[in-house]
């Protein structure tokens, strides 16, 4: 069982920006990503950035968030730049896409708030 544990988030102006990490608990070499879910939308998780074989931005956060992963310290992060008040979200590290697309480990989550 893998488990991830996200940090990183918190409150920041519009403009500015946060780091992200996600740390496994066991080496992983699987593709991982990042979800988002915004306030009061609660079936509307998206998935924002995935590094595997390729890395695949949404276009949302394309040319302001950067996905990378350090595999020695079993490590994914989102370098945020340019936020914008609609990237209030909590965001999810996940782990590990299987056949149906899904991914099999997920986070806990962490808030990022970005105030206009």
């Amino acid at each position: 069982q893998v488990q991830l544990v996200e940090s990183g988030g918190g409150s920041v102006q519009a403009g500015g920006s946060l780091k992200l990490s996600c740390t496994a608990s066991i080496h992983i070499s699987c593709k991982m990503g990042w979800y988002r879910q915004a306030p009061g939308k609660a079936s509307d998780l998206v998935l924002i950035a995935s590094i595997g074989d390729t890395t695949v931005y949404a276009e949302s956060v394309k040319g302001r968030f950067t996905i990378s992963r350090d595999n020695a310290k079993n490590t994914l992060y989102l370098q945020m730049t340019s936020l914008k008040a609609e990237d209030t979200a909590v965001y999810y590290c996940v782990a590990c896409e299987n056949r149906r697309g899904a991914f099999d480990y997920w986070g806990q989550g962490t808030q990022v708030t970005v105030s206009s």
